[in-house]
């Protein structure tokens, strides 16, 4: 009876530049534990400064590895056919001056974006009325009113994007968080459709 090795490739893993790939980064697998570790140190592509920063391994590629050092193994897939690689260069630390220029901006943008939308809805004549209607009085400047929802605004935003700085408040996910998940998603199908080259064929190629 043959042995069974049941192969499941990872959606996305990082390795260095110029790196050997090895089915154990880009595969979980199951099968005897006497041979598992021999599979997983198996080359199965070897990253090169052509490739840039992504690079799709395909099942198909996995399968062809592991089938020329072990021809007899019956392999069982399960799951997603490629994995997208991510090759990742060393960073460059940005400057102190950059940040709090991104800061500034990003500051000031949030700022105008929130003042021409409470001039657009009339806010101040919201808050004159809603103070007229509690007390009585007529106040060009109600900040009995203008404070409290100045405090709100912010306290709503916090709990909106489910973060204060790096500190998540619950586990759930905010509607960032979502819509950039759902963005990831799109990103990494538009990838392993455009990268995969065994996927691809011109019409020079024939």
């Amino acid at each position: 009876m043959e042995n069974v090795l049941y192969v499941k490739m990872k959606h996305r893993v990082q390795v260095k530049p110029n790196e050997s790939i090895k089915v154990g980064q880009v595969a979980i697998m199951v099968t005897e534990e006497s041979f598992k570790k021999e599979i997983e140190q198996l080359v199965v592509y070897q990253v090169s400064m052509s490739d840039r920063n992504i690079v799709i391994i395909d099942l198909m590629k996995v399968i062809q590895s592991i089938k020329s050092h072990y021809p007899h193994l019956d392999i069982q897939t399960i799951g997603p056919a490629q994995t997208i690689v991510e090759v990742v260069y060393k960073k460059r630390q940005s400057s102190f001056f950059f940040f709090l220029a991104v800061w500034f901006l990003l500051f000031i943008g949030a700022a105008m974006a929130i003042m021409n939308f409470h001039e657009d809805v009339s806010m101040q004549q919201v808050h004159q009325k809603l103070f007229y209607m509690l007390t009585g009085l007529q106040d060009q400047q109600p900040l009995l009113i203008q404070i409290p929802y100045s405090i709100g605004l912010g306290l709503g935003m916090i709990l909106f994007f489910n973060h204060v700085f790096r500190k998540r408040i619950n586990e759930e996910p905010s509607p960032l968080e979502v819509e950039m998940f759902n963005y990831q998603q799109d990103l990494d199908h538009y990838v392993i459709m455009n990268e995969n080259k065994e996927s691809i064929q011109n019409i020079d190629d024939r």
